[in-house]
């Protein structure tokens, strides 16, 4: 029987080993200078004046919309067609997520249908890089007042860029994720980042309990326990180091598939202009059921795209949205990591071309 393919594998190796060895050599696990390093080196990576370190990228977002002040009567607008955590987030903060339809091509959100939700409560838009594809960026600020505040949840799209500014780099807040199948790892974390200090310090209080750096005495707003440790920032630094390279990795990865399936199935793509994060490569097929099972069935480990959030019992109030269903319905995650090879990618496309 021909060896399984795991749907996602993260690419560390030595340096990261000894990185972590040094940590816990040290006895400082956590609270200590490692964060602090990884937070500087997230920052140059992204190109904002700062990056604050938490526990996943659901807590990046739930912070970040907590240091905007976002609450209950609130809206905050968030794709149809996105993992939950974007949605859940915002009701967390006792605001409402606003559900918007997706081009169902792209699985990204309509800038201009974003236009048409936007109402007196409108605090803020969640626009997501979905799968490490920028958001048409310029089309989307067109769409809002200079009021609503734009956020990218760019949790797979680090290394991506919308024409020359980095994914990360664009709104007010940005908002990443360091989970295993992320192009950078810490095996689980987040971060924020943003140009703006006070904004930045507001996250950093509110993922330390509240207590503010130089007050430990005092807590003025309460907070939560949203750390991220330094032996998952020691994990992360050799990482960052070789950003370009995993993404140079993930890029071949990606075009090998995209030679094999481009006249089969729906592949992923980029505005001209624009670098993909290629986070996931997700394609788009009518059997897509089949598809699953059959794959699944073979050894070859395969996964829904993402979540057509107004299915979940949580989220049936919101509307109907028929771009969102047909992403859900046809998207088809593959296999996908830099280390994969060119005979891993044969089997998987050859697997698939039995459903197109």
């Amino acid at each position: 029987m021909s060896k399984a393919i795991r749907l996602a594998r993260p690419d560390v190796g030595e340096a990261e080993l000894a990185a972590v060895a040094d940590v816990l050599a040290s006895g400082q696990l956590t609270m200590g200078p490692q964060v602090a390093a990884f937070e500087s080196a997230l920052a140059s990576a992204v190109g904002t004046a700062h990056a604050v370190a938490v526990s996943s990228g659901t807590a990046a977002i739930h912070l970040a919309l907590l240091a905007l002040r976002v609450g209950p009567g609130d809206e905050v607008i968030v794709p149809a067609y996105t993992f939950p955590a974007t949605a859940n987030a915002v009701e967390l903060c006792g605001a409402r997520a606003v559900l918007v339809d997706v081009d169902p091509e792209t699985f990204l959100v309509r800038p201009e249908l974003v236009a048409e939700a936007v109402t007196a409560r409108t605090r803020a838009v969640l626009a997501v890089h979905l799968f490490g594809r920028p958001v048409a960026w310029e089309e989307l600020q067109t769409a809002v007042s200079q009021d609503v505040v734009l956020v990218e949840d760019a949790a797979g799209a680090l290394g991506a860029r919308y024409r020359e500014t980095p994914c990360g780099a664009l709104g007010l807040l940005a908002c990443l994720s360091f989970h295993p199948r992320k192009i950078v790892t810490t095996g689980e974390g987040g971060a924020v980042t943003t140009d703006e200090a006070e904004l930045a310090g507001a996250v950093r209080r509110l993922r330390h309990h509240g207590i503010a750096s130089g007050q430990p005495m005092d807590i003025s707003t309460p907070g939560f326990n949203y750390r991220l440790p330094d032996v998952l920032c020691a994990l992360g630094i050799p990482q960052l180091e070789r950003l370009e390279s995993l993404l140079a990795a993930r890029e071949r990865v990606a075009g090998w598939y995209t030679e094999r399936l481009a006249h089969l199935v729906g592949t992923p793509s980029v505005d001209e202009g624009d670098r993909h994060g290629w986070q996931a490569y997700v394609v788009g097929l009518d059997r897509r059921d089949d598809a699953l099972a059959g794959l699944r069935a073979e050894g070859i480990e395969t996964q829904i795209g993402t979540y057509a959030v107004h299915h979940l019992s949580a989220y049936r109030d919101r509307g109907s949205f028929p771009g969102a269903d047909a992403a859900f319905e046809r998207a088809l995650a593959l296999p996908f990591a830099g280390t994969m090879t060119e005979d891993e990618v044969d089997r998987v496309s050859a697997a698939l071309a039995r459903y197109a």
